[in-house]
C-alpha cells in the first residue's frame, strides 16, 4: 500500500487483547511477525472489550437486594481490569518494538461484536487475535469469538493459536 505520493502507508492494526495467555502471545507473535521493524508508519490499536456485565436479579439468593454500590464496584473492577491489561500490552509492544505507535481502546459489549464494529468503523487492515482452543463442547455453547470474527469482519483475521509444548514453534 502506498499513498499518492508512492510512500509506503502505515497500517493499521487491531490486535483483540484479553486477560489470557493466548491474547498476549498473539500479541507478540504479531509483534515479532507482522510488525517486526522499528520507524514503521503502521499503528498497532490494543483493543480490549468488556464483555456485558451479568444480568442480576434484584434478589439474590437470601432474599437481599444487590445495592447499587456493589453494582458499581463491580463496573469498577471491569474497568480496572481492562485497564491492567491495555497497559500490560501496551509495555510489552513498546519493549518488543522500539518506536512503534500504540494506541488503546477499551469498549463495552459482546467481544465478538465489538471487534467487529471497532475493525469497520477505524477501516483496519487485519485483526489479529489469539485462539483460545476451546473444545467442540464448550465452543458450541459460548460461540467462538474468533470464529464470528472471521465470518463478518471485512478485513483479514489472523487467528494465532499457541503452539503445543512438544511442538518445537514459536
Amino acid at each position: 500500500m502506498a499513498d499518492e505520493a508512492g510512500a509506503p502507508k502505515g497500517r493499521k492494526i487491531l490486535v483483540a487483547v484479553d486477560e489470557s495467555e493466548e491474547s498476549m502471545h498473539a500479541l507478540s507473535w504479531c509483534l515479532e511477525n507482522v510488525l517486526f521493524c522499528s520507524n514503521s508508519k503502521d499503528t498497532l490499536i490494543l483493543l480490549y472489550a468488556i464483555p456485558p456485565r451479568a444480568v442480576y436479579p434484584t434478589f439474590d439468593n437470601t432474599g437481599y437486594v444487590f445495592s447499587s454500590d456493589f453494582l458499581a464496584m463491580m463496573l469498577k473492577y471491569n474497568n480496572d481490569v481492562a485497564g491492567f491489561v491495555t497497559e500490560k500490552a501496551k509495555r510489552k509492544c513498546t519493549e518488543q518494538v522500539q518506536d512503534v505507535k500504540v494506541e488503546t481502546r477499551i469498549e463495552h459489549g459482546d467481544p465478538r461484536d465489538v471487534i467487529c464494529e471497532v475493525a469497520e468503523k477505524l477501516h483496519v487492515d487485519v485483526v489479529v487475535m489469539g485462539s483460545h482452543g476451546h473444545g467442540l463442547i464448550k465452543r458450541a455453547f459460548l460461540g467462538s469469538v474468533s470464529n464470528h470474527c472471521v465470518q463478518n469482519v471485512k478485513c483479514p483475521v489472523l487467528i494465532v493459536k499457541r503452539p503445543k509444548p512438544d511442538s518445537g514453534c514459536k
